[in-house]
């Protein structure tokens, strides 16, 4: 992950601001940075997303492919997840430097989305035990300015929102053979409700506070930080500690509460951008990646 050397006199200076509920940049501990949210930003996608929280920049892709059930799971479709740390984004990344990272991020969205509350994946099934739709979620980093987890969480949000898969009709002849056909209209097309999709908010432990959203320089001087995995209705649905510190458990009750409160008003903010912008329509102006 992209890091920053910082002397001890800036590593007191936050620590310091941290204690006072006051952030280098203004903020108090619990308040996010302005976040950008755009979807429908790559034509040959089932859905995409773009999401610039401060330096940091996420596209995310989802394209729906037709696959096979697994066998564990006969009437359901799945998501595949696949995390591309451009060099661009550091120079920490270039070579295989960033597929540590990549392998870690996939994990942990593998983690969130492995149960039956996040993304009603039935509605993928075609044909049980033959057919399915599989979501192959692309995610690439394209600048690191801290809180990664984050914004890549809000980015599949937004993605899987903004992704339409056509619909599907099974057709059995007299000998009993399947034969699958697609709609060609391509307004007649399935959604998938995202309300249950949680967002990870990341909690760095500084001094003896905790702040959300942390900049390169506060994740600096942070020793342990709480993943913390969230729905729209304040339901923690897992969790993960990372660094090398420790964390004792009074912190993570209270930084668990945290997370439900922030949790809470970063869904509600997100929904209603996502609605008003595809209440605009195809003629809504490009003004981010794209634009």
């Amino acid at each position: 992950m992209a890091s920053v050397a910082l002397s001890e006199a800036e590593k007191v200076y936050i620590v310091h601001g941290v204690q006072e509920d006051l952030r280098v940049d203004g903020r108090g501990c619990e308040d996010y940075r302005c976040i950008e949210v755009e979807t429908d930003v790559v034509s040959n996608t089932s859905g995409s997303a773009r999401v610039k929280l401060g330096h940091t920049d996420i596209l995310v892709g989802v394209k729906a492919e037709m696959g096979t059930p697994k066998l564990e799971k006969p009437s359901e479709g799945y998501l595949e997840f696949f995390v591309d740390c451009s060099a661009n984004a550091t120079p920490e990344f270039e070579g295989r430097g960033g597929d540590d990272l990549g392998t870690e991020i996939a994990n942990t969205l593998y983690r969130i989305f492995n149960n039956k509350s996040s993304v009603d994946l039935s509605s993928l099934c075609i044909s049980p035990r033959e057919h399915c739709w599989v979501l192959c979620v692309d995610v690439l980093l394209l600048e690191c300015g801290g809180n990664l987890f984050d914004a890549i969480s809000i980015a599949v949000k937004a993605a899987l929102f903004n992704t339409r898969i056509p619909r599907v009709r099974v057709l059995e002849d007299e000998e009993g053979a399947k034969d699958i056909e697609l709609s060609d209209d391509p307004y007649d097309c399935i959604r998938l409700s995202v309300e249950n999709v949680p967002c990870i908010v990341t909690l760095c432990k500084i001094g003896c506070r905790h702040v959300v959203d942390a900049t390169l320089q506060e994740e600096a001087c942070s020793l342990a930080s709480l993943l913390v995995s969230v729905t729209s209705k304040g339901v923690v649905t897992c969790m993960r500690k990372v660094g090398k510190g420790s964390l004792d458990p009074e912190s993570i009750f209270e930084m668990m509460e945290s997370s439900k409160r922030v949790g809470k008003v970063l869904h509600m903010s997100l929904q209603s951008v996502l609605h008003k912008e595809e209440s605009l329509g195809p003629k809504r102006p490009k003004v981010g990646f794209l634009g």
